[in-house]
């Protein structure tokens, strides 16, 4: 066939594998691609994408999707580097997509051309904000908070389920609550259309009503020839609804998953997405990825083991590219902080033969399961690096400079106003609502125009606050009146200036004072001010860069940063969502027991064990040489106590015998689970045995 003909410019053929290789020249039709941890699914998608582009596909007629903007830079750099100079490849996360395609037709969607999107922050501050409002916050028995409520609201819209199903299956404690739940759900769209701004959830609804349109849909599909979805097993059912539309006005549909990886339930994602993928997309070829370059074979025939467990699954077994390899470590200790002790133990020998530390990772459950190892890192000064449990965007001197830019974009957005008034020194929320209330248009009597907690007042009387600044600044305590005139006036400077850059400039000018004497590590904080500007230099338009902040916020300032000029070495610690994607040389995987994996609170369902299964598949499947797992036996209810009272637990349920077989186990030789001080016994002696959304 053609591809064969001309194979030395397709270099990038010979680099794969036979199951690769059929799926990058895949002719036509629903593609579904099981891709196994490890077996080069970034590689087989890019060489899909040269592929088309080598047959005669325009390559702007081809569009990547992704999840995170990290892994949609990466795809897209690599795609790009196996096609002409001249070719231009699309792609971005779904957020961002939708993003784009909401703004081009924002007139269409009832929606102001400036209009702006809430991070997860703002939206429970908005929710919080209406339930104050409607009375629950006094209420005599006890109301969800904010939280929750952005939870429920969000697991609703993405799953695409009803309000009452939802709450039965994941909040039935708030049943009681249903009915007012539902009206506050509805005044929340309300009044997001009233402050002209949308959250992440929306931006998915609006691009699937774009695409539902009889008049607009055809359009926008027919932009496209080919749509190619990365990590498919982590959809929700609005982005199933999504490709379906698409492919229903012709385009080709190809995704790349894996079942086995299917870990974002509390996302809406669900592992049954990808597992009916064939029955929505008829006519869907399948093609399976076993093939795994990152692990050897010791580690997969145990995460072999642990997903034949699996209720429902597409069969594969991983094999592995990489020759030798040791058995993974099963490693009964006392309690958690003998568990430190034991992971330090082997961190520092794995270094003493040669393994930076920046070669090795913890892996845990939940942020918390690592805090007696952190102080044992800390007591060895082993260094470390931690993701998981805070978001960056959450921290609040990065939600000020936000704010700023928001502001400088968008004058009305009360949301923004609100937060930055309140950064000046002797102006708190009282004085805040004061000054918004007068630069909305309200009158001076605010006993005639009642205000809410975010000091909305009559929204559409001057859609730019800042014309009303002068009178504004009366209503406000005479001592912070200097500090506000600077926070305004560089936002006046902001607005007139043409460039990104001076504009980021200006406003990490005017509010670095205020951070260093607002926070007592305020002089770091601002250091993460100066990444921030870095990055919107980068990205030209302030717009753009806030809005790709709220939809794939960045971990940690490293996000933003250039490459380090000094090597410096670090462990890292992650939960295991955090870690997916990721390998290193050497994995160590905490509190491996029942009631942690799976978690009490997630072991109501079939479902949700399989879940809980899969969380720790992806753990394991992170190491490429060495794999450690720690079972604590011992658990101390009052750990921070004078006392020493504790209870016994049992390795968890995932660890079967079959998976044992493929490891080597230490127990405590007075393991209460072992209580006859038999000798330490490792698996080796076991036999295998196979085992209308809110009405």
């Amino acid at each position: 066939m053609a591809v064969v003909a001309d194979r030395g410019e397709r270099y990038w053929l010979d680099e794969l594998n036979d199951e690769q290789r059929a799926a990058a020249t895949h002719t036509g039709g629903p593609l579904l691609i099981l891709a196994g941890a490890g077996t080069g699914k970034t590689t087989t998608l890019c060489a899909r994408v040269a592929w088309l582009v080598a047959e005669g596909v325009p390559s702007e007629r081809i569009l990547l999707l992704t999840f995170t903007r990290r892994a949609s830079r990466e795809m897209l750099q690599r795609a790009r580097g196996l096609v002409p100079a001249s070719a231009r490849v699309l792609g971005g996360t779904f957020h961002s997509v939708a993003h784009r395609l909401v703004r081009r037709h924002a007139a269409a969607l009832g929606l102001p051309g400036g209009f702006g999107v809430l991070d997860a922050g703002d939206a429970a501050d908005v929710l919080d904000l209406l339930r104050e409002e409607a009375g629950h916050a006094k209420s005599r028995t006890r109301f969800p908070k904010k939280g929750t409520l952005l939870d429920i609201y969000s697991r609703t819209v993405n799953a695409q389920l009803p309000l009452s199903g939802v709450i039965a299956e994941h909040f039935p404690w708030v049943e009681d609550h249903r009915e007012a739940i539902s009206a506050l759900f509805r005044e929340y769209t309300t009044r997001k259309k009233a402050l002209g701004v949308v959250d992440l959830d929306d931006l998915l609804l609006m691009w699937r009503a774009l695409a539902r349109d009889e008049v607009i849909g055809p359009r926008l599909a027919s932009s496209f020839d080919h749509v190619l979805i990365d990590e498919y097993q982590d959809v929700n059912g609005l982005q199933v609804d999504l490709a379906q539309a698409l492919a229903g006005f012709g385009c080709d549909i190809t995704v790349v998953g894996d079942d086995f990886q299917a870990i974002y339930g509390f996302r809406s994602a669900s592992a049954g997405h990808i597992l009916d993928f064939p029955e929505q997309f008829p006519g869907t070829r399948v093609v399976t990825l076993e093939r795994n370059y990152r692990s050897t074979q010791p580690v997969l025939d145990a995460a072999n083991e642990l997903a034949a467990q699996a209720t429902r699954a597409f069969p594969k077994r991983l094999r592995a590219d990489r020759p030798g390899g040791v058995r993974p470590a099963v490693i009964h200790v006392r309690d958690q902080g003998a568990e430190a002790e034991a992971v330090a133990d082997r961190i520092l020998e794995a270094r003493e033969n040669g393994s930076d530390l920046r070669d090795q990772a913890v892996l845990a459950r939940t942020s918390h399961d690592s805090d007696q190892l952190e102080l044992e890192l800390l007591r060895r000064k082993i260094p470390y690096v931690k993701y998981g449990g805070l978001k960056y965007l959450e921290a609040a001197h990065v939600k000020d400079f936000v704010a700023l830019l928001r502001l400088a974009d968008n004058g009305g957005d009360e949301i923004a106003w609100f937060r930055v008034l309140q950064l000046v020194e002797g102006l708190g929320p009282a004085s805040a609502r004061k000054a918004m209330a007068v630069m909305a248009g309200a009158p001076r009597d605010l006993a005639e125009s009642p205000l809410d907690e975010m000091g909305e007042g009559r929204l559409a009387a001057v859609p730019d606050r800042l014309a009303a600044w002068s009178e504004a600044r009366e209503v406000i305590p005479s001592g912070a009146r200097a500090s506000a005139d600077a926070v305004i006036a560089a936002l006046v400077v902001a607005r007139d200036e043409q460039r990104a850059g001076p504009r980021a400039e200006g406003l990490r000018e005017v509010l670095a004072p205020l951070v260093r004497a607002r926070y007592p590590d305020g002089a770091i904080r601002v250091q993460d001010l100066d990444q921030l500007v870095a990055a919107a230099h980068q990205v030209g338009d302030p717009r753009q860069f806030v809005a790709e902040l709220v939809l794939d916020p960045p971990q940690s300032s490293a996000d933003l940063a250039q490459p380090p000029h000094l090597d410096e070495d670090y462990l890292t610690l992650s939960t295991i969502h955090s870690a997916k994607g990721l390998e290193w040389d050497h994995v160590h995987v905490l509190a491996v027991y029942d009631g942690n994996f799976p978690a009490c609170m997630s072991a109501g369902t079939s479902e949700q064990i399989d879940e809980e299964r899969r969380l720790l598949y992806v753990g394991m499947t992170r190491a490429r040489r060495t794999l450690s797992m720690y079972v604590p036996v011992r658990y101390h209810h009052r750990p921070r106590g004078i006392d020493d009272a504790h209870g016994y637990g049992k390795p968890s349920r995932f660890l079967t015998k079959a998976v044992l077989a493929c490891c080597d186990v230490t127990r405590l030789p007075d393991d209460p689970l072992n209580p006859r001080g038999a000798p330490i016994v490792t698996a080796r002696r076991l036999s295998v045995s196979p085992d209308s959304l809110f009405d």
